[in-house]
């Protein structure tokens, strides 16, 4: 039987560097600018959004890039899961600058075009704990794990149903937004904290969403690479 193919198949090989970074950058704008807009209408209009709104802004997003440009770049949209990838060997070391570069550069120029169309709205799309610091490093970090766990089972193992990659990554982000959301803001990723931060000038607590989801996602690729099947542990079909 063929060997089916696993997210992290594509991108292809024949892909250059340059459509990878680009298909990054298009991607990670549209998900800061659906991630924060969610929060910010919300501000401006009373809570129309809720937070089910909130959480579906972004869980939407991240199913809708998965699934239109997983196979150009692998969408990572995110540096933490661009780390935890090259650590765990799914990806090269030398082209995670160059993604990291795409996915800043887009957090901070959507985050401005946020600002731009919302002014003055913008404090609403910055993630900020409303716990202590200590309770939201560590939910960061519980859910930033929980999101690589499943983005390392769809995207690494041929045995994982790949197919619905976006479907299963963007409801594990919905689900983190609805449990951590009105606590730490449930960033998971760097730059959706980076770029409103930028553009509204509020940078209170920002390091937390810089090292927490590193380490959540680090530990969560790690632990999936740890528990899955072996290929000599999966038993073979039994002849009729």
């Amino acid at each position: 039987m063929p060997r089916r193919k696993c997210f992290t198949d594509f991108p292809s090989p024949g892909v250059s560097l340059t459509r990878k970074v680009g298909a990054e950058f298009v991607g990670t704008f549209m998900l800061i600018f659906a991630a924060a807009a969610g929060p910010i209408v919300n501000q401006k209009y009373d809570g129309v959004e809720t937070l089910i709104g909130n959480a579906a802004c972004s869980g939407l997003a991240v199913m809708i890039i998965v699934l239109s440009i997983g196979h150009i770049s692998g969408a990572h949209l995110n540096p933490s899961v661009t780390v935890a990838f090259a650590a765990c060997r799914h990806f090269p070391w030398a082209h995670v600058p160059a993604y990291i570069a795409a996915q800043v550069s887009a957090s901070i120029c959507a985050s401005f075009v946020l600002k731009g169309v919302f002014h003055p709205f913008m404090s609403g799309g910055v993630t900020l704990p409303s716990v202590s610091y200590g309770q939201a490093f560590a939910l960061e970090v519980l859910i930033t794990f929980n999101l690589m766990f499943v983005i390392t089972a769809v995207a690494t193992d041929t045995r994982a149903v790949g197919e619905m990659a976006g479907i299963a990554i963007g409801g594990t982000v919905m689900l983190n937004i609805l449990v951590a959301g009105p606590t730490s803001g449930a960033s998971m990723n760097p730059v959706r904290t980076l770029g409103p931060a930028v553009a509204a000038r509020n940078y209170k607590a920002l390091w937390i969403y810089f090292i927490a989801p590193t380490i959540g996602a680090l530990v969560g690729s790690c632990t999936y690479s740890l528990v899955k099947l072996q290929d000599e542990e999966v038993e073979p079909p039994r002849q009729v």
